[in-house]
Parts: C-alpha cells; structure tokens; sequence
C-alpha cells in the first residue's frame, strides 16, 4: 500500500520576497515583480526586462569562502531550502539522516558560472578557468550541497527537463517516499539565469516579451497583446513527509500530496502540442493516481507563459481534460506577477498553489486588459478570489515535449 505524502514545510527565494506569507500576500496583491534589468548593460540588447531580485546579497547568507563557492542558482537553493527547513521544524538530530533525501530541479544550472568561465578562457586563456567551473555549474550541484549542509544522506539528485524540472523533482521525491525509500524528501528547484548570454539566447528565439516601455505589463498570460514570456529567477523548496512520521513529531501540515501525472508531447523541441495532448494527458494521470474525478479539481495554477501559442495550447489541454467542468476552474498563472523561473517554476508556483488549498485564495492573473477568444476560461484577472479549494493542480511544460502535473488537496486528517 502506498503511503501517504504530506507539505510539512516550505522556504522561497523570490522577486516578491523570502519569506512565505509575505511572497503570498504579494502574490494576492498582485504585486507586479518585474522590471529593467540592473545586473549588467543592456544597451545591445533587445529584450531588458525580467523579474530579477534586486536584493539578494549571499554575504547575509553565507561566509565569504562559502559563497564565492557557490554560482547563484545553488545560493538560492540553498537559502530556500534552509528556510523550507526552518518552516518544518524538523530537529535534525532526532531524524535519520539515512532516510532524508534530496531531489531538486534545474533547467540550464550555473549559466553565470558558465557565462564567466568561458570569458576567461577566450580572454586570458585555458589556464585561468577556475578549478571549481566544473562542480559550481552542473544542475545536480544545488542538491548535493543541500545533502552536504545538513548530512542527508537519502536519495539525492537532480531532474533537468527545462521548464518542467522543479515539478519533475516534487514529483519524484513524492513518489520516493510513497514507495518507502525515504521518510522525508526536501524538494524543488532554483534557477538563475538572467545573463546577457541567456536572455540573448532566448530573445533571438522570439521567445521573450520586448516591452521594455512597460515592463510592469511585460508579463500577460492569456491576454490577447502577450508577446512572450518574461524570465524570472529564484527558488523553491518543499519538505515533503511521510505522513505518519509527520504527525508523530506534531509538524504542521499544509497540504497532502495526492498525485502525479507525466507526459511527453512528443511533438517539437520547443512548441507545444497545439491541442495540449500532452497538457491533458499529465492532469489526467495526476487526476487518476489520486483516484478521484476531473470535476473534483477547484483550481490550476497553470505553465501560463505568456507566450501566444503556449497559452492557446494550455487551455485546449484543460478544455479536453475537464469538457464542460472547465469553465468552473479557478485558472492563475503566477507568471504574470513574478516572470518564469524556467526549472524553478514548478516548485514556486507549486508554493502558491499549496498556499491557495491552504487559504481558499486564489491569486490572480494580472494584466489580465483585452480578451484573446482563444483563451475564454476563467484565469482569475487581475484581483484574487475567495473560493473553496480542496484540490488543485499545478502544471509545468518545457522545451522538449516534458509536461508535469502535480495534484495537492486540502489536509483533513
């Protein structure tokens, strides 16, 4: 029998802050996290806008041999996950470190590491690449750190599969301890690639919005003048238990984990299935593994890109999942507010959505202004909602084809 799956703690590094309830309030708020880029010259670029945080300092996390260490992506991970941890109360001296494990996700990894090592070499040459370019930019670095920081000694690793990454790693560490391979996994992802090399790479794709006049409107999932996504960066973490293991230590529980569902497009490297199969496909399998009825789900914290055909192809793939029970789902995009985290995305807007089950809040899409006729569901524009909220779904799809689904529900005992 396979054994429940409780959220017993969470921790976010984010645009719209670090801690929880304040990244939550904001999101109700629909506090808008996106704006000039700061961290490098723009000038030649065509694209200058992103959801970047503007005031994170590792010195106020990490010693200064600590953190030079460190590439950004795996200092967010690791502040995230000191507060997941923090948020859980978990007294590490009384768990098994043998049953505790780690799986977090990336899409890219150390880009700034990457980005700075190469100038090295073409500059100065192969002599000067640091000893440590290696392990600070592989994706699996940020959870082997986490397991070396507090000796954690269960399964641990990486899942890479873009922008479903984060969600790929909740799912997985779910399902490591329903099977009994651990007793408590944390969970989530970080990226951090707002970089010239990445933002060019993706600009010159057409992928990303250039509203940069109006950055603050930059990001419109669903609305009809969307003209891409807009990069975001950050982390998330989540302290998944063993259900019993958690009410024997008294934890308080925010949500349970219900099911998962994974699919592949199987279409393109970089454009969705334009009827959402495989969107479909993924809160289908999520639905049935929690064995209830797609007219069960109250709510779905969508992908939500603000790209024009991922946004049309994201609510296909709700309409032919849940038919005339489609329009009743309250649909947001936490995009909108905070950019896309790529591999982090899953695991933050997972944070939200297991905030809305928790709450009976939905958060809203923002700039949410002229009605695309293709995307005619309820996305919750621009305010948030109060509603009853017992399940809810939150999806993420990236390049390649990989779509996650990840189902929670309201925790009742």
């Amino acid at each position: 029998m396979k054994r429940r799956v409780v959220v017993t703690g969470m921790g976010v590094v984010s645009v719209l802050g670090y801690d929880i309830e304040e990244f939550y309030k904001n999101l109700l708020d629909g506090k808008n996290g996106v704006s000039l880029i700061e961290r490098w010259d723009t000038t030649e670029h065509s694209v200058k806008i992103a959801g970047e945080i503007k005031d994170f300092d590792p010195a106020d996390h990490f010693e200064r041999n600590e953190y030079k260490r460190l590439d950004r992506f795996t200092q967010y991970a690791l502040v995230a996950a000191k507060s997941a941890l923090e948020d859980s109360k978990i007294n590490l001296e009384k768990v098994d470190g043998d049953r505790f494990g780690v799986i977090t996700g990336s899409g890219i990894g150390g880009m700034e590491t990457y980005q700075d090592n190469h100038k090295k070499l073409l500059e100065k040459g192969p002599r000067r690449v640091s000893p440590l370019f290696i392990p600070m930019m592989i994706p699996d670095i940020a959870a082997g750190r986490i397991s070396m920081k507090w000796n954690l000694r269960g399964p641990n690793y990486t899942t890479v599969s873009a922008c479903a990454s984060s969600g790929h790693a909740v799912g997985n560490a779910y399902r490591t301890i329903q099977y009994g391979d651990a007793d408590i996994m944390i969970a989530g992802g970080a990226e951090a690639v707002i970089t010239d090399l990445a933002i060019a790479g993706f600009s010159n794709m057409k992928a990303l919005s250039t509203r940069n006049d109006d950055p603050e409107k930059a990001s419109r999932p669903f609305d009809n003048d969307r003209d891409g996504f807009v990069m975001g960066e950050g982390a998330g973490m989540l302290i998944l238990e063993e259900y019993e293991h958690a009410v024997k230590r008294g934890a308080t529980i925010y949500a349970e984990m219900a099911g998962i569902g994974f699919s592949s497009d199987a279409k393109d490297i970089v454009a969705p299935d334009p009827e959402g199969g495989g969107a479909k496909r993924a809160m289908l399998a999520a639905i049935n593994d929690a064995g209830i009825k797609p007219e069960d789900i109250d709510h779905i914290n969508t992908h939500g890109t603000s790209t024009p055909t991922g946004d049309i192809a994201e609510t296909a793939g709700i309409k032919a999942a849940f038919g005339d029970h489609a329009s009743k789902i309250a649909i947001n995009s936490t995009k909108s507010i905070i950019g896309h985290l790529l591999g982090g995305a899953g695991a933050v807007e997972l944070i939200g959505t297991i905030k809305a089950v928790q709450t009976n809040t939905v958060h809203p899409t923002i700039n949410q202004e002229t009605p695309d006729p293709m995307c005619d569901l309820n996305y919750t524009p621009n305010k948030f909602i109060e509603r009853k909220v017992d399940y809810a779904l939150s999806n993420t799809f990236g390049f390649g084809g990989h779509n996650s689904s990840i189902l929670v529900k309201k925790f009742k005992g």
